[in-house]
């Protein structure tokens, strides 16, 4: 039985409503795609800005310390180093020595940091460029975060061992403890420590300078 003209042209209809249908789909899953992305973009600014605060946190309490720079081996701590796992004087409550006042900053530190990034871990170090302990001026801070990403899709390669030589070179790095942990995402910066001065008369009209 041959088809009538009107019963064609309702088959080319609906396929061209399906054909409609489905551009129609793709392009919405698209634009969805495309908010899914500017989200989790959105998610790893504001986690990045957490670690700069939390930086310049830390920062502002070794300020705030009169002895910071002498005692910069006491804000080493790695990654494996949980607040829970520091001890540390309340110092909030009772005197304590410089030593005791670094533990104190350090294991507060941590605390906020845990509480503020998911999975949030640091590995504070000295400056591997800096080799004379004289000389030390920076504390270097690598703050580590896991990003809502399946298990195995997200590294990291910051690597603080990556030390730039007088030539503009770099070294290989040597992965250790200051690298950015597997799955993680991380935030480097350095913390520049300042000495405290403070002028000493003898009375002769000369002003010496002691530094801690």
């Amino acid at each position: 039985m041959k088809l009538s003209p009107s019963h064609r042209q309702r088959g080319i209809t609906l396929i061209e409503s399906l054909v409609a249908i489905v551009i129609a789909a793709l392009g919405i899953l698209g634009i969805v795609g495309v908010q899914i992305r500017t989200l989790a973009d959105t998610q790893t600014t504001v986690r990045r800005a957490q670690a700069i605060r939390l930086i310049e946190d830390l920062g502002e309490r070794m300020r705030a310390s009169p002895n910071a720079l002498l005692n910069l081996d006491n804000y080493a701590s790695g990654f494996d180093k949980k607040a829970s796992d520091l001890a540390a004087s309340d110092c909030s409550s009772s005197k304590c020595t410089s030593a005791e006042q670094a533990a104190y900053d350090l294991k507060q530190w941590k605390t906020a940091l845990e509480q503020t990034l998911p999975g949030g871990q640091a590995s504070l170090f000295r400056a591997p460029g800096e080799t004379v302990d004289a000389n030390r001026r920076q504390l270097g801070v690598i703050i580590a975060w896991r990003e809502n990403e399946r298990e195995g899709t997200k590294d990291d390669a910051i690597d603080a061992t990556k030390v730039r030589a007088a030539d503009g070179t770099f070294s290989a790095g040597t992965d250790d403890a200051n690298a950015c942990p597997a799955e993680k995402t991380c935030h480097l910066q350095y913390i520049p420590v300042a000495a405290r001065c403070a002028p000493y008369s003898d009375g002769s009209g000369t002003v010496t300078l002691y530094c801690s």
